[in-house]
């Protein structure tokens, strides 16, 4: 399977629409970009059940911002809608299979509970803080 161009346009109805989704951002004008763009595409080929997808960084720089991207290439991993891998840094191509491997090995259900637990604590931080500050006023 080719690469898909992920857009702003685009971005919630492929990535929410599959269960397994793999991101490369990147650029043009990014040779470490362009020594992993054929390794990722290999990649795809090799990975049917897949989607592979790109992001181009300079066209779609409100993605780039949202995912908080800061150097590219980025390698992201999208298993259903959480995001279980991200990465800067091109990778071998035995360092991506075996990515690809611990993310199909991934356990979604203690992922998602993972989640939940963090997202409570967080909130839980969040109400402490809170009534920590309206103590003080």
């Amino acid at each position: 399977m080719s690469t898909v161009e992920l857009t702003k346009e685009n971005f919630d109805e492929i990535v929410s629409g599959n269960d397994f989704v793999l991101i490369d951002f990147w650029a043009e004008w990014c040779g470490p970009c362009k020594q992993f763009g054929p390794v990722f595409e290999r990649s795809s080929e090799t990975h049917g059940d897949l989607v592979f997808a790109k992001v181009n960084t300079e066209k779609e720089p409100e993605l780039a911002a949202a995912f908080d991207i800061r150097s590219i290439p980025t390698l992201m991993i999208v298993r259903q809608n959480i995001a279980v891998f991200a990465q800067p840094g091109a990778l071998p191509e035995a360092a991506l299979e075996d990515v690809i491997g611990q993310a199909r090995a991934l356990d979604m259900d203690e992922v998602r509970a993972s989640v939940a637990e963090a997202q409570a604590q967080q909130d839980q931080q969040g109400q402490q803080g809170q009534a920590g500050n309206g103590e003080q006023a």
